[in-house]
């Protein structure tokens, strides 16, 4: 088998077509500083009306039966912000452990960081850690916060861990494909996004998933992400629903 047959030969870790709802939803929650500036709030208030709206997509996706549900909660890049909209995002990101993460234990719902946390303040590398160590060993819905995280990052930090494989003697270049870069991606073990939900109208990933959404379905909706609820939510999956998924192949829907 040629480098490239072996590159192109597995199929994404995703939901086949006509089995209902997505087993894996990704979620860009966008929106929250114009939702806030369109009512005279300040952003502040923006992002706080976004964890409620956290709250409840985490609900609807439980009744929905999806299995993993990831949400873009701070990416690499919003450090540039404001000094004070980032304590404030850290603020509420705390709030929403210390007041939520009971209520996802007593739910059966897993918690799992992925992003780069090298760096981050020993207080909330503390609280990422309890939600994971708590929760690790529940069974239902699997909530995947995307922290401090960037696509491209992430790739490069799977590259140099398989450099320094490679260096070290343990690893055949040859040998690499894409089971093996998957494997140092933060995401190993968990399939590849079904859906790609991006609220405020906006059409790009912005570095989210940039490796796991090659094969993903895109629903842009226009409602920013504090509106977001459950009848939008079920919307998106209805569209997903209507997509003929080939994976590069036919389906029989093509004939």
């Amino acid at each position: 088998m040629t480098g490239e047959a072996k590159r192109s030969a597995p199929i994404p870790a995703c939901e086949q077509p006509g089995e209902g709802v997505p087993t894996h939803v990704a979620i860009i929650m966008d929106g929250n500083g114009r939702w806030a500036a369109q009512r005279g709030l300040p952003r502040f208030e923006g992002h706080r009306r976004g964890v409620e709206a956290i709250r409840r997509a985490v609900r609807t996706a439980g009744d929905l039966g999806i299995r993993y549900l990831t949400v873009y909660s701070f990416s690499a890049e919003n450090w540039r912000r404001p000094a004070q909209e980032v304590s404030d995002l850290m603020g509420l990101l705390k709030r929403f452990v210390r007041h939520d993460l009971a209520d996802l234990h007593a739910n059966n719902i897993r918690v799992r960081i992925i992003g780069e946390r090298e760096g981050l303040s020993p207080d909330i590398r503390s609280i990422l850690d309890e939600a994971e160590q708590l929760t690790r060993s529940n069974t239902g819905l699997t909530l995947v916060i995307a922290f401090n995280y960037g696509g491209r990052q992430e790739i490069v930090g799977a590259i140099r861990a398989l450099a320094r494989q490679v260096k070290a003697g343990a690893l055949d270049p040859e040998a690499i494909d894409l089971e093996t870069v998957e494997a140092g991606l933060d995401t190993h073990g968990i399939p590849d996004p079904d859906l790609l939900i991006r609220t405020s109208g906006e059409q790009r990933i912005s570095n989210f998933l940039t490796w796991q959404t090659a094969y993903s379905e895109f629903v842009f909706v226009p409602a920013f992400w504090p509106d977001f609820d459950d009848a939008i939510f079920r919307a998106a999956i209805e569209e997903y629903n209507r997509r003929d998924r080939r994976f590069g192949g036919l389906t029989a829907r093509a004939g």
